[in-house]
């Protein structure tokens, strides 16, 4: 049988890329001991050298071109990944991990909003109705927050679905952009500004070893798993497959830290959930010329 190349190769793959993704707010906690800026700095320059192996691998000789080609677009989605790998962390530090992924998966519809906005692309009455409920459900978690803590974690949790989603648009606007570089140059750039706000004491080797896999499981292992993995299944598929993250991120957490999401976070979150898998589904059912 051949497998390699196949449509359940993809799925293995992107599937693979979510299990990695899912593993951030395992690392952040796990490295609980650091101060917050620290842990962006090291984790930050880990993630700029994984990518930079990435560029490097997939352009040999034609790398160091890699951020000239960038152009224009570059400049503007370079600070978006700083933003948004920054604000993960900050958010995780603030709030639980299910509240992250809650607003996190909304990522669809907030991409979609931002497509209309700026390419003009209109959503579809089932798209409106799903944004809708999910963000039903955001609001219900949001709502129940227990502290200014948890609702500033919100509230910097939703400015990373936020600058994630514009990249989505970016990459659909500019099909040439690489990514691999933009978010390799805006990991470098997070740990030049965070390295003099961290802690002038090198983390230990344990949190070095943390560190690095941190940077490597969710940046460059997860990226290159889901850019070979997406090649071989539709790109709806891919991001219903990806969202196997949002689901086990609270897991991993739970099992190994105890930490409990709340029954507003399972209440508001499984609305959300339902309301993303809802969409998602109807849009993989449909023939592909039909798909936004």
């Amino acid at each position: 049988m051949h497998w390699v190349g196949s449509r359940s190769y993809g799925i293995t793959l992107v599937a693979l890329a979510g299990v990695l993704w899912s593993t951030g707010g395992l690392f952040v906690r796990a490295l609980a001991a650091l101060d917050l800026w620290t842990m962006v700095a090291w984790r930050s320059l880990f993630a700029a050298l994984a990518l930079a192996a990435v560029i490097i691998a997939f352009n040999r000789s034609r790398s160091l071109g890699t951020l000239r080609r960038l152009g224009r677009p570059g400049l503007f989605a370079i600070p978006l990944a700083l933003v948004s790998m920054t604000s993960f962390i900050v958010a995780v530090w603030l709030t639980t991990v299910a509240n992250v992924m809650i607003v996190y998966a909304t990522v669809p519809f907030i991409a979609a909003g931002i497509g209309f906005l700026w390419n003009g692309e209109r959503p579809k009455r089932r798209m409106l109705l799903a944004a809708a409920v999910a963000f039903l459900g955001v609001a219900i978690m949001a709502g129940a927050s227990a502290s200014l803590d948890d609702l500033l974690g919100d509230a910097v949790a939703l400015l990373m679905t936020v600058t994630f989603g514009t990249q989505l648009v970016m990459a659909r606007r500019y099909p040439t952009l690489e990514m691999a570089p933009v978010n390799g140059a805006g990991a470098a750039l997070c740990a030049v500004l965070f390295f003099p706000f961290a802690s002038a004491q090198v983390p230990d080797a344990q949190q070095l070893v943390i560190l690095l896999a941190f940077g490597i499981a969710t940046t460059a292992g997860a990226y290159v798993l889901f850019l070979v993995g997406g090649r071989y299944i539709p790109s709806g598929e891919a991001g219903l497959v990806g969202m196997i993250d949002v689901v086990l991120a609270p897991v991993w957490v739970w099992l190994l830290f105890n930490e409990q999401p709340g029954t507003a976070a399972l209440v508001g979150g499984a609305i959300v959930m339902a309301a993303v898998l809802w969409y998602l589904i109807a849009e993989l059912r449909r023939p592909s010329a039909d798909r936004a």
